[in-house]
């Protein structure tokens, strides 16, 4: 009998077949996951992965372009003039790069497993875009804006510092719960429309979509200090949870934590 390896069966399936194979394998949703990752960004991933899988895409080549994408519209960002197209080409650039983002991972689920390379990769780009997005805001302002209050660069700056902390922290959780052997209860929470819907203010996804009112910079600053405030309390609160979370997972390491 002859094996049908992960590469010939990509050229076996049909585009229809591998959307469907993908939407058949879909992770499960984690609580607290927001909207826009869930409903816009994972089904968009879906469609671009299907194509890469297809046309015989590395999950790490895939990686690769989310770059291309992402590092582009930060770029842009930090050069260009707060204009009406700025904020569309900046948004198009991320979503696309964060579209991709979600692609690698099911075109490696695909291809039958990940490698720790990749997902090495993936965490890296991931810690970047995160840090040098806000920085780019920073240069911008700092170019364009004309603030009467100087202190009003801290917030470009404070988000840095928000938007890099809970991204550790939330990888540090995963790494710290596989250490101690932790496996989620049957009955944890589950991630709903409406608890997705109160953390939109933390979606990179919703965050990619404030760039599109960069041509009206007053109320663009004015939306993205909205969602400083918001992320910033986010983080304050969940660290108080993850805190305890890891208490108990230190004493006993097959505590129900999300129960």
């Amino acid at each position: 009998m002859t094996r049908i390896t992960a590469d010939t069966r990509s050229t076996t399936e049909s585009y229809t077949e591998i959307v469907a194979r993908l939407a058949g394998a879909q992770k499960k949703r984690a609580p607290g996951a927001p909207a826009y990752s869930i409903y816009v960004n994972r089904k968009a991933g879906r469609y671009l992965a299907a194509g890469a899988y297809k046309v015989g895409l590395t999950p790490n080549l895939v990686t690769a372009i989310s770059a291309v994408f992402t590092f582009s519209g930060i770029a842009m960002l930090a050069i260009l003039p707060p204009e009406w197209w700025t904020g569309v080409a900046v948004w198009l650039a991320l979503a696309i790069g964060y579209a991709f983002d979600s692609a690698d991972g099911q075109v490696a689920r695909l291809r039958g497993g990940g490698s720790a390379s990749g997902e090495w990769l993936d965490h890296v780009i991931d810690a970047t875009k995160i840090s040098t997005l806000h920085l780019a805001v920073l240069i911008m302002v700092f170019r364009h804006f004309e603030f009467t209050d100087p202190a009003l660069y801290l917030i470009p700056m404070g988000y840095t510092v928000v938007a890099a902390v809970s991204f550790f922290a939330m990888i540090l959780n995963d790494q710290l719960k596989a250490a101690y052997g932790f496996k989620p209860a049957a009955d944890a929470r589950k991630s709903s429309p409406l608890r997705s819907l109160l953390v939109i203010p933390t979606d990179y996804g919703f965050l990619c979509l404030v760039f599109l009112l960069l041509g009206a910079p007053v109320l663009f600053f004015a939306v993205y200090t909205l969602m400083f405030v918001a992320n910033t309390g986010h983080l304050l609160l969940a660290s108080v949870k993850w805190f305890r979370d890891m208490d108990r997972l230190g004493a006993d390491p097959v505590s129900e934590l999300l129960s």
